[in-house]
């Protein structure tokens, strides 16, 4: 038996991810967690041999999760369950350290068959991704400006779609509100956007936020 931790906001999603799993008589859910923060308390104390895990978490996002739980334990296998696109979000994902990323729009048996995958040594991406993360070049304007995006930028932009404060987030990151608004006009240049109202629209459209 394969000992698993499922991370994702959403009950149902856990309680799908779970069945889907423990109906082969191959894997043991050993724990669960909805946000960020309990995600990487579970993950240490259990040390489980798979992880998967959505990238939108409240708290802490799966990104961040993902590179920290890659260097407390190296050997644990980590698969994103994500409704966000992977054109955008899979580089993202292997360079943080993820081993497979699958889409929520895909049959859970999609999933058992990454689980099994990782497992055994193999990585699950499109192979765009994998090919020099050549998704990099795509010529597409919307995605190579959210490229520019660093990961702590993405994470903001996500959190004001969400209609969050730049106090709400500060305290969520931990870092002063003051950052939050340097990130925030950085987005606004990068994106080519000038207001809240765009800024949500443009995420909305591209899938930054589920």
């Amino acid at each position: 038996m394969h000992s698993v931790v499922v991370v994702d906001g959403h009950p149902a999603i856990r309680l799908a991810v779970r069945t889907a799993l423990t109906s082969t008589n191959q894997f043991e859910i050993i724990g669960e967690a909805g946000d960020g923060p309990s995600a990487l308390a579970v993950i240490r104390e259990l040390e489980p041999q798979l992880v998967i895990l959505d990238l939108e978490l409240p708290r802490l996002n799966g990104l961040d999760v993902i590179e920290r739980v890659r260097k407390a334990l190296p050997r644990t296998k980590l698969v994103v369950l994500s409704g966000q696109e992977e054109s955008i979000f899979g580089a993202r994902a292997v360079k943080a350290g993820a081993n497979a990323f699958i889409s929520k729009s895909e049959d859970l048996q999609r999933l058992v068959h990454a689980a099994h995958a990782v497992l055994a040594g193999y990585s699950i991406f499109a192979t765009s991704i994998l090919t020099s993360q050549s998704t990099l070049l795509d010529g597409s304007r919307p995605n190579a400006m959210i490229r520019r995006l660093s990961d702590r930028e993405l994470t903001v932009l996500q959190h004001l779609a969400r209609g969050l404060s730049n106090k709400e987030i500060a305290e969520i990151l931990l870092i002063s509100n003051k950052t939050i608004s340097g990130y925030k006009a950085r987005i606004f240049e990068k994106l080519s956007i000038s207001s809240l109202v765009e800024l949500v629209d443009f995420s909305r459209t591209h899938r930054l936020v589920t």
